[in-house]
């Protein structure tokens, strides 16, 4: 027999966690690489002004000591790179040999990150019911769409995953089990929920992953245990850094250690393919049936 587990593909996501530069976001994407052994990297695309309503620009950041600005848009604006930066970093990327992506999070940035023809796009739960978004994409941009189902009920998924099929997409569509919350508490991970959506879509979308917001690494080797081969976190270089995801991030050791322990956990989940495998010969010709 033999296993039926997809080799883990594993996803650091850095979001804004580059503070607005440049060169962190590049030696974020190195250590990514060298370090961590991760295979992607992943950003994140606003339009701030699509996005919000100008309420909720020119509101104070909710916490201000983690704010780069006076209000909550001039906040975002500062940590936003545009389309030119994304293409930097893509190039970057393929310079180092690790895939590039990003999260859109309007129809403007969708668009603007599809020009770039990274591998996969990826929308997070706070946009899997942009209609408009999700069908442009299905129309425009042939590589795979990433989708997280944080905040989302049974049946939010089942009109997404409508969707992809009415366009004939849905064998590029990859679902993401996730709870919004950052961090996420053990007990509201719900991992078995991987395989709900493993016994509904796994046999009409491409792959079901995991997008864990929760502390340590264990639980990502559970959920890869489970069937959720695709596996996203939060990382940075500093957790005490500036910001609201730090906190909620892995720092490289943390990271590399999770890539290490699921391609451990990929090559470890076989059948024998024989009763006494060649490495227990020797010891069974030396310790089985011993006389007293």
């Amino acid at each position: 027999m033999r296993s039926t587990y997809k080799k883990p593909y594993v996803i650091a996501e850095i979001g804004c966690n580059h503070k607005g530069d440049m060169e962190i976001a590049k030696e974020l994407i190195k250590v990514a690489k060298i370090f961590c052994n991760v295979d992607a990297v992943k950003f994140q695309k606003r339009n701030n002004k699509e996005l919000l309503t100008e309420e909720q620009y020119n509101k104070p950041h909710p916490n201000p000591v983690n704010s780069y600005g006076k209000t909550y848009g001039e906040h975002r604006e500062y940590l936003e790179f545009d389309v030119d930066h994304h293409a930097e970093l893509k190039h970057y990327c393929e310079e180092i040999s690790i895939t590039y992506s990003t999260s859109v999070w309007d129809l403007t940035s969708a668009k603007e990150i599809a020009s770039l023809n990274p591998e996969f796009i990826k929308i997070p739960s706070a946009c899997n019911n942009n209609v408009e978004m999700l069908e442009w994409l299905c129309e425009n941009y042939s590589g795979e769409l990433h989708i997280s189902t944080g905040m989302t009920t049974k049946e939010e998924i089942e009109e997404l995953v409508g969707l992809f099929k009415r366009k004939k997409r849905n064998q590029d569509l990859v679902l993401y089990n996730c709870t919004s919350g950052y961090p996420v508490p053990f007990e509201d991970v719900c991992l078995l929920d991987i395989n709900l959506l493993i016994e509904k879509y796994g046999r009409d979308v491409k792959h079901i992953g995991f997008s864990g917001h929760h502390l340590g690494i264990a639980v990502d080797v559970a959920a890869y245990t489970l069937g959720a081969n695709i596996i996203e976190r939060h990382y940075t270089l500093d957790r005490t850094w500036k910001g609201t995801d730090h906190a909620a991030s892995l720092e490289p050791m943390g990271l590399r250690k999770l890539s290490r322990d699921v391609n451990a956990v990929y090559k470890a989940l076989q059948f024998k393919k024989q009763d006494i495998l060649p490495i227990e010969q020797v010891q069974r010709e030396k310790l089985k049936n011993q006389k007293a």
